[in-house]
């Protein structure tokens, strides 16, 4: 299959395009996996795959919500130097994807998301991810994955039954505010397509756009 994007970039939203590609990616396998790159103390850039939890539309806040542990590797980094990006692929991975290959790449920074945010998300976690929330010093050394164990059940001891898990202090999401979103889509030859948009307030639709050679 060799399908065009045809976009005009005078009127598209690219988020609109970023929820329709991500709706049509649901037949593939965890479609809300995206690589995020945090930069450390030094400007060394660090990559890991997070998930989605959340697209925030609102006009000038356009962005991408994650959870993780503020004291993880990410976590720091991002508290440290918020500047990040972030890319999802939705490739052929199955051999019956209704399209071919997809990639978006986002560059922004990421803010800690408010804390009954956070909270909501974290209630409608399962009860042993939320004990994992607690028990784990996400990025540190631990002596043995009975050292993890062991904290998991001594947490479950704190919490027993059905008593409900807080969610922890260090624990919670980061808004990724895009300031840049790139559409790919591949094509036959490597003669792909791709847009790149930028936030732009004085623009009708918010943006300003370009096609890139692939």
């Amino acid at each position: 299959m060799d399908t065009p994007l045809d976009l005009d970039p005078t009127t598209t939203d690219p988020l609109d395009v970023f929820v329709r590609w991500y709706e049509e990616a649901k037949a593939l396998p965890e479609r809300e996996a995206m690589t995020l790159a945090t930069l450390d103390a030094t400007g060394q850039p660090e990559l890991r795959t997070v998930l989605l939890r959340g697209l925030e539309l609102g006009p000038g806040r356009e962005g991408l919500v994650f959870y993780t542990n503020y004291q993880s590797t990410k976590g720091r980094h991002l508290l440290s130097d918020p500047r990040c990006a972030a890319l999802f692929y939705w490739g052929d991975l199955l051999g019956h994807s209704p399209f071919p290959g997809r990639q978006v790449r986002v560059t922004g920074t990421a803010q800690p998301v408010p804390a009954e945010v956070s909270d909501a998300y974290f209630a409608s976690r399962p009860r042993l991810s939320q004990l994992g929330a607690w028990a784990s010093p996400q990025s540190t050394p631990i002596a043995s994955r009975d050292t993890l164990e062991s904290a998991v059940l001594a947490v479950a001891e704190r919490f027993p039954g059905a008593t409900p898990v807080p969610r922890p202090p260090h624990w919670g999401g980061f808004h990724l505010v895009i300031d840049t979103i790139e559409l790919w889509q591949g094509r036959l030859g490597r003669l792909h397509d791709r847009f790149r948009f930028a936030r732009d307030s004085a623009s009708p639709t918010g943006w300003t756009a370009s096609r890139l050679a692939p």
